[in-house]
Protein backbone atom coordinates (compact mmCIF):
# COMPACT_ATOMS: atom_id res chain seq x y z
CA UNK A 1 0.00 0.00 0.00
CA UNK A 2 2.43 2.48 0.87
CA UNK A 3 4.57 2.09 -2.49
CA UNK A 4 1.42 2.46 -4.35
CA UNK A 5 0.70 5.93 -2.55
CA UNK A 6 4.23 6.69 -2.95
CA UNK A 7 4.04 6.20 -7.23
CA UNK A 8 0.43 7.88 -7.19
CA UNK A 9 2.43 11.00 -6.00
CA UNK A 10 5.09 10.02 -8.67
CA UNK A 11 2.83 9.58 -11.54
CA UNK A 12 0.35 12.54 -10.94
CA UNK A 13 3.33 15.25 -11.19
CA UNK A 14 4.90 13.41 -13.82
CA UNK A 15 1.30 13.25 -15.87
CA UNK A 16 0.62 17.47 -15.67
CA UNK A 17 4.09 17.66 -16.41
CA UNK A 18 3.98 15.68 -19.72
CA UNK A 19 0.67 17.12 -20.37
CA UNK A 20 1.35 20.51 -20.35
CA UNK A 21 5.41 20.54 -21.32
CA UNK A 22 6.07 23.89 -22.37
CA UNK A 23 6.45 26.69 -19.32
CA UNK A 24 5.22 30.29 -18.97
CA UNK A 25 8.13 33.44 -18.34
CA UNK A 26 7.68 33.27 -14.19
CA UNK A 27 9.59 30.06 -14.72
CA UNK A 28 12.26 31.45 -17.31
CA UNK A 29 15.02 32.21 -14.96
CA UNK A 30 15.08 28.93 -13.44
CA UNK A 31 14.65 27.35 -16.89
CA UNK A 32 16.58 29.10 -18.53
CA UNK A 33 19.77 29.06 -15.63
CA UNK A 34 19.44 24.76 -15.41
CA UNK A 35 19.33 25.63 -19.46
CA UNK A 36 22.63 27.15 -20.20
CA UNK A 37 24.66 25.37 -16.55
CA UNK A 38 23.55 22.24 -18.80
CA UNK A 39 24.67 23.70 -22.27
CA UNK A 40 27.92 25.85 -21.68
CA UNK A 41 28.91 24.00 -17.86
CA UNK A 42 30.12 26.75 -15.10
CA UNK A 43 33.33 27.61 -16.07
CA UNK A 44 34.23 31.18 -15.95
CA UNK A 45 35.20 31.45 -19.72
CA UNK A 46 31.19 30.59 -20.12
CA UNK A 47 29.39 32.66 -18.07
CA UNK A 48 29.04 35.45 -20.31
CA UNK A 49 26.97 33.63 -22.74
CA UNK A 50 24.28 32.93 -19.86
CA UNK A 51 20.34 34.34 -20.58
CA UNK A 52 20.27 36.62 -17.38
CA UNK A 53 22.98 38.61 -18.77
CA UNK A 54 20.48 39.31 -21.64
CA UNK A 55 17.33 39.17 -19.72
CA UNK A 56 18.67 40.08 -15.38
CA UNK A 57 15.09 40.51 -14.72
CA UNK A 58 13.86 43.49 -11.75
CA UNK A 59 16.22 41.70 -9.26
CA UNK A 60 18.99 38.74 -8.96
CA UNK A 61 17.95 35.01 -8.17
CA UNK A 62 20.01 32.36 -7.20
CA UNK A 63 21.30 29.84 -9.14
CA UNK A 64 21.82 27.04 -6.34
CA UNK A 65 18.74 25.80 -7.07
CA UNK A 66 19.07 25.75 -10.80
CA UNK A 67 22.70 24.43 -10.64
CA UNK A 68 21.92 21.40 -8.14
CA UNK A 69 18.56 20.86 -10.76
CA UNK A 70 21.05 20.85 -14.16
CA UNK A 71 23.64 18.38 -11.77
CA UNK A 72 21.10 15.77 -10.77
CA UNK A 73 19.44 16.28 -14.53
CA UNK A 74 21.94 15.78 -16.37
CA UNK A 75 22.59 11.89 -16.01
CA UNK A 76 19.08 11.26 -16.79
CA UNK A 77 19.43 12.85 -19.89
CA UNK A 78 22.50 10.79 -20.53
CA UNK A 79 20.93 7.78 -19.55
CA UNK A 80 17.42 8.66 -21.81
CA UNK A 81 19.80 9.50 -25.25
CA UNK A 82 21.46 6.35 -24.70
CA UNK A 83 18.04 5.00 -24.65
CA UNK A 84 17.36 6.87 -27.80
CA UNK A 85 14.34 7.91 -25.76
CA UNK A 86 15.00 11.72 -26.55
CA UNK A 87 14.79 12.79 -30.18
CA UNK A 88 15.22 16.54 -30.28
CA UNK A 89 16.58 19.88 -27.57
CA UNK A 90 13.10 20.43 -26.15
CA UNK A 91 13.02 16.65 -24.67
CA UNK A 92 15.09 18.11 -22.11
CA UNK A 93 13.74 20.58 -20.71
CA UNK A 94 10.64 17.99 -20.07
CA UNK A 95 13.36 15.94 -18.61
CA UNK A 96 14.60 18.70 -16.26
CA UNK A 97 10.99 19.26 -15.21
CA UNK A 98 10.63 15.98 -14.59
CA UNK A 99 13.48 15.45 -12.38
CA UNK A 100 11.91 18.89 -10.43
CA UNK A 101 8.41 17.12 -10.02
CA UNK A 102 10.16 13.78 -8.89
CA UNK A 103 12.24 15.67 -6.14
CA UNK A 104 8.43 17.80 -4.89
CA UNK A 105 7.13 14.17 -4.55
CA UNK A 106 9.62 13.04 -2.47
CA UNK A 107 8.77 15.73 0.08
CA UNK A 108 5.35 14.83 -0.17
CA UNK A 109 5.73 11.18 0.69
CA UNK A 110 8.28 12.20 3.69
CA UNK A 111 5.08 14.26 4.75
CA UNK A 112 2.61 11.38 3.65
CA UNK A 113 5.13 9.00 5.73
CA UNK A 114 5.56 11.13 9.09
CA UNK A 115 1.22 11.72 8.69
CA UNK A 116 0.96 8.01 8.72
CA UNK A 117 2.94 7.34 11.44
CA UNK A 118 1.54 10.20 13.63
CA UNK A 119 -2.22 9.82 12.69
CA UNK A 120 -2.81 6.51 11.18
CA UNK A 121 -2.25 5.21 7.59
CA UNK A 122 -5.96 6.15 6.66
CA UNK A 123 -4.82 8.98 7.16
CA UNK A 124 -1.49 8.57 4.88
CA UNK A 125 -3.74 7.28 2.35
CA UNK A 126 -6.10 10.40 2.55
CA UNK A 127 -3.19 12.76 2.52
CA UNK A 128 -2.73 11.29 -1.12
CA UNK A 129 -5.71 11.29 -2.49
CA UNK A 130 -6.48 14.49 -1.50
CA UNK A 131 -3.10 16.02 -2.80
CA UNK A 132 -3.10 14.20 -6.32
CA UNK A 133 -6.24 15.79 -6.96
CA UNK A 134 -5.69 18.96 -6.61
CA UNK A 135 -4.44 21.46 -9.15
CA UNK A 136 -2.19 23.65 -8.54
CA UNK A 137 0.11 22.01 -6.11
CA UNK A 138 0.54 18.91 -8.24
CA UNK A 139 0.66 20.98 -11.40
CA UNK A 140 3.16 23.53 -10.68
CA UNK A 141 5.62 20.79 -8.51
CA UNK A 142 7.46 20.12 -11.85
CA UNK A 143 7.77 24.03 -13.09
CA UNK A 144 10.91 25.91 -11.96
CA UNK A 145 9.17 29.00 -10.00
CA UNK A 146 11.84 29.25 -7.47
CA UNK A 147 9.08 28.28 -4.92
CA UNK A 148 8.72 24.80 -5.98
CA UNK A 149 12.60 24.80 -5.63
CA UNK A 150 11.81 26.04 -1.63
CA UNK A 151 9.16 23.67 -1.53
CA UNK A 152 11.16 20.51 -1.57
CA UNK A 153 13.51 21.86 1.90
CA UNK A 154 10.26 23.08 3.39
CA UNK A 155 8.41 20.12 3.18
CA UNK A 156 11.42 17.62 4.88
CA UNK A 157 11.23 20.34 7.25
CA UNK A 158 7.72 19.83 8.20
CA UNK A 159 8.29 16.20 7.95
CA UNK A 160 10.47 16.56 10.56
CA UNK A 161 8.07 18.44 12.58
CA UNK A 162 5.01 16.12 12.09
CA UNK A 163 7.02 12.95 12.32
CA UNK A 164 6.68 11.50 15.78
CA UNK A 165 4.71 8.45 17.41
CA UNK A 166 0.69 9.03 18.17
CA UNK A 167 0.69 9.61 21.68
CA UNK A 168 4.01 11.95 21.58
CA UNK A 169 3.36 15.21 23.18
CA UNK A 170 6.90 16.33 21.20
CA UNK A 171 8.96 15.99 18.91
CA UNK A 172 12.13 14.68 19.53
CA UNK A 173 14.33 17.63 19.69
CA UNK A 174 16.62 16.64 16.70
CA UNK A 175 13.86 16.62 14.63
CA UNK A 176 12.90 20.48 15.48
CA UNK A 177 16.99 21.26 15.35
CA UNK A 178 16.91 19.86 11.88
CA UNK A 179 13.48 21.48 10.71
CA UNK A 180 14.42 25.25 11.61
CA UNK A 181 18.07 24.58 10.01
CA UNK A 182 15.85 23.56 6.95
CA UNK A 183 13.72 26.82 7.07
CA UNK A 184 16.66 29.07 7.62
CA UNK A 185 18.64 27.81 4.27
CA UNK A 186 15.26 27.89 2.76
CA UNK A 187 14.57 31.66 3.57
CA UNK A 188 17.93 32.80 2.96
CA UNK A 189 19.02 31.39 -0.23
CA UNK A 190 15.64 30.47 -1.84
CA UNK A 191 12.66 32.23 -0.93
CA UNK A 192 12.93 34.99 1.87
CA UNK A 193 8.72 34.73 2.53
CA UNK A 194 9.74 31.81 4.47
CA UNK A 195 11.39 33.53 7.00
CA UNK A 196 7.77 34.30 8.05
CA UNK A 197 6.40 30.96 8.72
CA UNK A 198 10.32 30.18 9.87
CA UNK A 199 9.06 32.94 13.24
CA UNK A 200 5.80 31.22 14.16
CA UNK A 201 7.89 27.69 14.50
CA UNK A 202 10.40 28.51 16.28
CA UNK A 203 7.88 30.83 19.05
CA UNK A 204 5.93 27.57 18.99
CA UNK A 205 8.65 25.26 19.83
CA UNK A 206 9.99 27.56 22.13
CA UNK A 207 6.48 27.70 24.11
CA UNK A 208 6.11 24.18 24.04
CA UNK A 209 9.65 23.13 24.80
CA UNK A 210 11.03 21.38 21.80
CA UNK A 211 13.71 23.04 21.89
CA UNK A 212 16.20 25.68 23.91
CA UNK A 213 16.24 29.52 23.06
CA UNK A 214 20.40 28.39 23.35
CA UNK A 215 19.91 25.39 20.68
CA UNK A 216 17.75 28.06 18.22
CA UNK A 217 20.69 30.78 18.51
CA UNK A 218 23.13 27.93 17.78
CA UNK A 219 20.96 26.29 15.00
CA UNK A 220 20.22 29.81 13.24
CA UNK A 221 23.74 30.79 13.47
CA UNK A 222 25.25 27.92 11.66
CA UNK A 223 22.67 27.37 9.37
CA UNK A 224 22.15 31.31 8.82
CA UNK A 225 26.11 31.60 8.32
CA UNK A 226 26.49 29.11 6.09
CA UNK A 227 23.12 29.63 4.07
CA UNK A 228 24.96 32.80 3.62
CA UNK A 229 28.15 32.01 2.33
CA UNK A 230 26.57 29.60 -0.35
CA UNK A 231 24.74 32.30 -1.70
CA UNK A 232 26.94 34.65 -2.06
CA UNK A 233 29.53 32.64 -2.90
CA UNK A 234 27.69 30.81 -5.68
CA UNK A 235 25.70 33.94 -6.57
CA UNK A 236 28.53 36.31 -6.86
CA UNK A 237 30.29 33.83 -9.47
CA UNK A 238 27.62 33.72 -11.47
CA UNK A 239 25.86 37.26 -11.60
CA UNK A 240 30.24 38.77 -11.66
CA UNK A 241 29.02 41.21 -8.73
CA UNK A 242 30.85 40.73 -5.65
CA UNK A 243 28.74 40.27 -2.57
CA UNK A 244 25.49 39.07 -3.98
CA UNK A 245 22.74 38.06 -2.05
CA UNK A 246 19.81 37.40 -4.19
CA UNK A 247 16.92 37.26 -1.37
CA UNK A 248 18.54 40.01 0.61
CA UNK A 249 18.59 42.32 -2.87
CA UNK A 250 15.14 41.30 -3.28
CA UNK A 251 13.73 41.94 0.23
CA UNK A 252 15.14 45.36 0.06
CA UNK A 253 13.49 46.36 -3.36
CA UNK A 254 10.14 44.23 -2.81
CA UNK A 255 9.37 45.32 0.92
CA UNK A 256 11.18 47.58 2.01
CA UNK A 257 11.13 49.79 -0.97
CA UNK A 258 7.32 48.36 -1.78
CA UNK A 259 8.18 47.74 -5.43
CA UNK A 260 6.19 44.65 -5.65
CA UNK A 261 2.83 46.65 -4.96
CA UNK A 262 3.69 47.81 -9.19
CA UNK A 263 2.76 43.90 -9.86
CA UNK A 264 -0.70 44.64 -8.22
CA UNK A 265 -1.79 44.96 -4.89
CA UNK A 266 -4.77 43.01 -2.82
CA UNK A 267 -6.80 42.94 0.31
CA UNK A 268 -5.42 41.74 3.36
CA UNK A 269 -7.62 39.06 3.79
CA UNK A 270 -7.32 37.96 -0.52
CA UNK A 271 -5.11 35.17 1.19
CA UNK A 272 -8.16 33.07 3.00
CA UNK A 273 -10.90 34.23 0.85
CA UNK A 274 -9.36 33.72 -2.58
CA UNK A 275 -5.89 31.67 -2.53
CA UNK A 276 -5.96 29.42 -0.28
CA UNK A 277 -9.52 28.01 -1.25
CA UNK A 278 -8.68 27.61 -4.91
CA UNK A 279 -5.45 26.25 -3.38
CA UNK A 280 -6.74 23.84 -0.78
CA UNK A 281 -10.38 23.06 -2.57
CA UNK A 282 -12.08 20.35 -0.47
CA UNK A 283 -9.22 20.03 1.86
CA UNK A 284 -10.21 23.77 3.41
CA UNK A 285 -13.87 22.46 4.68
CA UNK A 286 -12.10 18.84 5.38
CA UNK A 287 -9.20 20.80 7.44
CA UNK A 288 -11.98 22.61 9.38
CA UNK A 289 -13.10 18.96 10.69
CA UNK A 290 -9.69 18.10 11.61
CA UNK A 291 -8.91 21.41 13.49
CA UNK A 292 -11.95 21.35 15.60
CA UNK A 293 -11.59 16.96 15.90
CA UNK A 294 -7.99 17.09 17.35
CA UNK A 295 -5.55 19.30 19.41
CA UNK A 296 -2.33 17.61 17.41
CA UNK A 297 -3.79 19.31 13.94
CA UNK A 298 -4.76 22.48 15.79
CA UNK A 299 -0.84 22.89 17.31
CA UNK A 300 0.67 21.62 13.15
CA UNK A 301 -1.69 24.48 11.95
CA UNK A 302 -1.44 27.42 14.71
CA UNK A 303 2.40 27.93 12.54
CA UNK A 304 0.56 27.98 9.03
CA UNK A 305 -2.41 30.37 10.33
CA UNK A 306 0.23 32.89 11.70
CA UNK A 307 2.58 32.51 8.51
CA UNK A 308 -0.49 32.86 6.18
CA UNK A 309 -1.45 36.14 8.62
CA UNK A 310 2.25 37.62 8.42
CA UNK A 311 2.42 37.05 4.54
CA UNK A 312 -0.76 39.21 4.34
CA UNK A 313 0.35 42.10 5.47
CA UNK A 314 2.21 42.42 2.09
CA UNK A 315 0.09 44.15 -0.27
CA UNK A 316 1.40 41.92 -3.60
CA UNK A 317 -0.50 38.42 -3.21
CA UNK A 318 -0.02 35.76 -5.29
CA UNK A 319 -1.36 31.80 -4.58
CA UNK A 320 2.32 30.75 -4.74
CA UNK A 321 3.54 32.66 -1.94
CA UNK A 322 1.59 30.39 0.50
CA UNK A 323 2.05 27.12 -1.20
CA UNK A 324 4.51 25.72 1.21
CA UNK A 325 1.22 25.05 4.17
CA UNK A 326 -0.76 23.14 1.28
CA UNK A 327 0.44 19.89 2.57
CA UNK A 328 0.04 20.71 5.92
CA UNK A 329 -3.55 21.78 5.78
CA UNK A 330 -3.84 18.31 3.17
CA UNK A 331 -2.33 16.61 6.81
CA UNK A 332 -5.30 17.94 8.68
CA UNK A 333 -8.08 17.80 5.73
CA UNK A 334 -6.76 13.65 5.83
CA UNK A 335 -7.87 13.96 9.69
CA UNK A 336 -11.03 15.03 9.01
CA UNK A 337 -11.57 12.61 6.87
CA UNK A 338 -10.30 9.72 8.19
CA UNK A 339 -12.91 10.46 11.06
CA UNK A 340 -15.67 11.27 8.79
CA UNK A 341 -15.49 7.44 7.09
CA UNK A 342 -14.49 5.62 9.88
CA UNK A 343 -17.99 6.81 11.84
CA UNK A 344 -19.97 3.12 11.67
CA UNK A 345 -22.40 2.70 8.13
CA UNK A 346 -25.05 1.42 9.72
CA UNK A 347 -26.32 4.76 11.33
CA UNK A 348 -27.15 7.62 8.71
CA UNK A 349 -24.67 9.67 9.65
CA UNK A 350 -21.76 7.69 9.12
CA UNK A 351 -23.45 6.91 5.24
CA UNK A 352 -23.61 10.41 5.03
CA UNK A 353 -20.27 11.50 6.11
CA UNK A 354 -18.93 8.92 4.18
CA UNK A 355 -20.58 9.38 0.83
CA UNK A 356 -19.97 13.52 1.65
CA UNK A 357 -15.85 12.67 1.76
CA UNK A 358 -16.34 10.58 -1.51
CA UNK A 359 -18.62 13.53 -2.73
CA UNK A 360 -15.61 16.01 -2.03
CA UNK A 361 -13.12 13.93 -3.51
CA UNK A 362 -14.59 14.05 -6.50
CA UNK A 363 -15.42 17.51 -6.70
CA UNK A 364 -11.24 18.24 -6.68
CA UNK A 365 -10.58 15.40 -9.70
CA UNK A 366 -13.45 17.44 -11.71
CA UNK A 367 -12.28 20.99 -10.85
CA UNK A 368 -8.59 19.70 -11.47
CA UNK A 369 -9.71 18.06 -15.27
CA UNK A 370 -11.21 22.11 -15.97
CA UNK A 371 -7.99 23.67 -14.76
CA UNK A 372 -5.86 21.29 -16.13
CA UNK A 373 -7.61 21.51 -19.57
CA UNK A 374 -7.19 25.11 -19.57
CA UNK A 375 -3.72 25.31 -18.85
CA UNK A 376 -3.13 22.51 -21.26
CA UNK A 377 -4.16 25.18 -23.88
CA UNK A 378 -2.39 28.42 -22.53
CA UNK A 379 0.82 27.91 -23.85
CA UNK A 380 0.60 28.86 -27.72
CA UNK A 381 4.04 30.18 -27.56
CA UNK A 382 5.53 26.78 -26.67
CA UNK A 383 3.20 25.25 -29.61
CA UNK A 384 3.97 27.90 -32.40
CA UNK A 385 8.03 27.60 -31.98
CA UNK A 386 7.16 23.48 -32.13
CA UNK A 387 5.12 24.08 -35.06
CA UNK A 388 7.67 26.95 -36.92
CA UNK A 389 10.19 23.96 -36.40
CA UNK A 390 7.81 21.38 -38.09
CA UNK A 391 6.76 23.87 -40.62
CA UNK A 392 10.63 24.35 -41.56
CA UNK A 393 12.76 21.55 -41.29
CA UNK A 394 16.55 22.04 -39.93
CA UNK A 395 18.70 22.71 -43.30
CA UNK A 396 15.56 22.73 -45.81
CA UNK A 397 15.40 26.43 -45.46
CA UNK A 398 17.43 28.96 -47.64
CA UNK A 399 18.32 31.25 -46.09
CA UNK A 400 18.63 30.32 -42.70
CA UNK A 401 15.24 31.58 -40.70
CA UNK A 402 15.65 34.96 -38.88
CA UNK A 403 12.26 34.57 -36.98
CA UNK A 404 11.40 36.98 -34.90
CA UNK A 405 8.80 35.88 -31.33
CA UNK A 406 6.66 38.26 -30.20
CA UNK A 407 6.48 38.93 -26.22
CA UNK A 408 3.43 36.55 -25.81
CA UNK A 409 5.07 33.60 -27.39
CA UNK A 410 8.62 34.55 -25.12
CA UNK A 411 6.49 34.37 -22.19
CA UNK A 412 3.96 31.92 -22.84
CA UNK A 413 6.88 28.25 -23.96
CA UNK A 414 9.07 29.58 -26.38
CA UNK A 415 12.30 28.70 -24.36
CA UNK A 416 15.71 28.59 -24.88
CA UNK A 417 15.08 24.95 -24.77
CA UNK A 418 12.89 24.77 -27.87
CA UNK A 419 15.66 26.91 -29.67
CA UNK A 420 16.88 23.33 -31.71
CA UNK A 421 18.95 25.34 -34.50
CA UNK A 422 21.01 27.83 -32.69
CA UNK A 423 23.86 27.34 -30.14
CA UNK A 424 23.73 26.20 -27.77
CA UNK A 425 23.82 22.61 -29.82
CA UNK A 426 23.52 19.53 -27.42
CA UNK A 427 26.34 17.68 -27.01
CA UNK A 428 26.29 13.97 -28.38
CA UNK A 429 26.00 12.76 -24.74
CA UNK A 430 22.67 14.84 -23.92
CA UNK A 431 21.52 14.34 -27.92
CA UNK A 432 23.13 11.77 -30.28
CA UNK A 433 20.40 12.78 -32.72
CA UNK A 434 21.28 16.67 -33.13
CA UNK A 435 21.53 17.62 -36.50
CA UNK A 436 25.08 19.28 -37.15
CA UNK A 437 24.79 23.21 -37.85
CA UNK A 438 27.18 24.97 -39.37
CA UNK A 439 27.14 28.60 -40.18
CA UNK A 440 25.55 28.87 -43.04
CA UNK A 441 22.35 27.05 -41.89
CA UNK A 442 22.33 28.48 -38.25
CA UNK A 443 19.19 30.02 -37.74
CA UNK A 444 18.67 33.76 -35.46
CA UNK A 445 15.95 33.63 -32.88
CA UNK A 446 15.03 37.30 -31.90
CA UNK A 447 13.80 38.06 -28.84
CA UNK A 448 13.88 41.88 -28.96
CA UNK A 449 10.97 43.53 -27.02
CA UNK A 450 8.44 46.53 -27.41
CA UNK A 451 8.42 46.15 -31.19
CA UNK A 452 5.50 46.95 -33.69
CA UNK A 453 4.44 44.98 -36.23
CA UNK A 454 4.98 47.80 -38.98
CA UNK A 455 8.90 47.92 -37.57
CA UNK A 456 9.20 44.12 -37.59
CA UNK A 457 7.23 43.66 -41.02
CA UNK A 458 9.72 46.88 -42.11
CA UNK A 459 12.97 45.14 -41.42
CA UNK A 460 15.34 43.84 -44.15
CA UNK A 461 16.61 40.70 -42.15
CA UNK A 462 13.53 39.03 -40.24
CA UNK A 463 12.25 36.50 -43.24
CA UNK A 464 9.99 34.78 -40.19
CA UNK A 465 7.58 36.44 -37.36
CA UNK A 466 5.62 34.51 -34.72
CA UNK A 467 3.20 37.28 -34.13
CA UNK A 468 0.73 38.27 -31.97
CA UNK A 469 -0.70 40.77 -33.63
CA UNK A 470 -3.10 39.43 -36.65
CA UNK A 471 -1.97 40.45 -39.67
CA UNK A 472 -3.80 43.15 -41.52
CA UNK A 473 -4.40 43.17 -45.57
CA UNK A 474 -1.39 45.90 -46.06
CA UNK A 475 0.54 43.72 -44.25
CA UNK A 476 -0.36 40.10 -46.08
CA UNK A 477 0.80 42.16 -49.18
CA UNK A 478 3.94 41.22 -48.26
CA UNK A 479 4.22 38.40 -45.35
CA UNK A 480 2.20 35.25 -46.11
CA UNK A 481 0.29 33.62 -42.86
CA UNK A 482 1.63 29.88 -43.06
CA UNK A 483 -0.20 29.02 -39.53
CA UNK A 484 -1.69 30.46 -36.47
CA UNK A 485 -1.98 28.94 -33.04
CA UNK A 486 -5.06 29.13 -30.93
CA UNK A 487 -5.13 29.27 -26.79
CA UNK A 488 -7.77 29.12 -24.15
CA UNK A 489 -10.32 32.25 -24.13
CA UNK A 490 -12.94 30.55 -22.29
CA UNK A 491 -15.82 27.83 -21.03
CA UNK A 492 -18.91 28.39 -22.16
CA UNK A 493 -22.54 26.70 -21.13
CA UNK A 494 -24.83 25.58 -23.55
CA UNK A 495 -27.99 26.90 -21.58
CA UNK A 496 -30.17 25.49 -25.03
CA UNK A 497 -29.06 21.75 -23.55
CA UNK A 498 -30.23 22.90 -19.60
CA UNK A 499 -33.43 23.67 -20.93
CA UNK A 500 -34.29 20.24 -22.35
CA UNK A 501 -36.33 17.66 -21.24
CA UNK A 502 -34.77 15.46 -18.32
CA UNK A 503 -35.21 12.32 -20.44
CA UNK A 504 -32.59 14.41 -23.63
CA UNK A 505 -30.48 15.83 -20.68
CA UNK A 506 -30.01 12.35 -19.32
CA UNK A 507 -28.45 11.11 -23.06
CA UNK A 508 -25.78 14.26 -22.65
CA UNK A 509 -22.39 14.56 -20.59
CA UNK A 510 -21.55 17.16 -18.43
CA UNK A 511 -18.61 18.18 -21.46
CA UNK A 512 -22.07 18.45 -23.88
CA UNK A 513 -22.87 21.19 -21.76
CA UNK A 514 -19.74 23.06 -20.96
CA UNK A 515 -17.38 23.50 -23.79
CA UNK A 516 -13.28 25.23 -24.17
CA UNK A 517 -13.82 28.21 -26.29
CA UNK A 518 -10.24 28.79 -28.01
CA UNK A 519 -9.33 31.64 -30.20
CA UNK A 520 -6.30 32.81 -32.38
CA UNK A 521 -3.51 34.18 -30.16
CA UNK A 522 -0.32 33.46 -32.36
CA UNK A 523 0.54 34.19 -36.35
CA UNK A 524 3.47 32.32 -38.19
CA UNK A 525 4.53 34.78 -41.01
CA UNK A 526 7.17 34.09 -43.87
CA UNK A 527 8.04 36.94 -45.38
CA UNK A 528 7.20 36.54 -49.63
CA UNK A 529 10.09 36.10 -51.80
Amino acid sequence: MSIALDGLLFAVGWAHVLLAPYTKVEESFNLHATHDVLMYGTGPSTLHNYDHFTFPGAVPRTFVGSVILAWLSKPIIQLANQQGLISQKADMQVIVRLVLATLNALGLILVRRAASRRFGRLTGVFFTFLSISQFHLPFWMGRTLPNMYALLPVNIATSFLIDRAPNSMKPPKMSTIIAIALLTFTAVVVRAEVVLFLVPVVLQSLLLKYCTITDVIKVGFVSGVLSTALTILVDSYFWGDYYTWPELTGLYFNVYQGKSAEWGTSPRAAYWTTHLPKLLLSSLPLSIVGFFLDQRIRTLLLPSFLFIGLIGGLGHKEWRFIIYVVPIFNVAAARGAKWMVSLPKRTILGRLLFLAVISLLAFNVLVTYFFTLTSIHNYPGGQALALFHQLYPQGQTRPPPHIHICNLAAQSGASLFLQENAPPYPSPSYLASAHPVTNSTQWTYNKTESLSLKALTSSKSITHLISETKPDNQVQRDWKVVASVEGFKRWDVDTSLLKAGPRDLMTKSLFDVVKMVSEEKLWILERKR
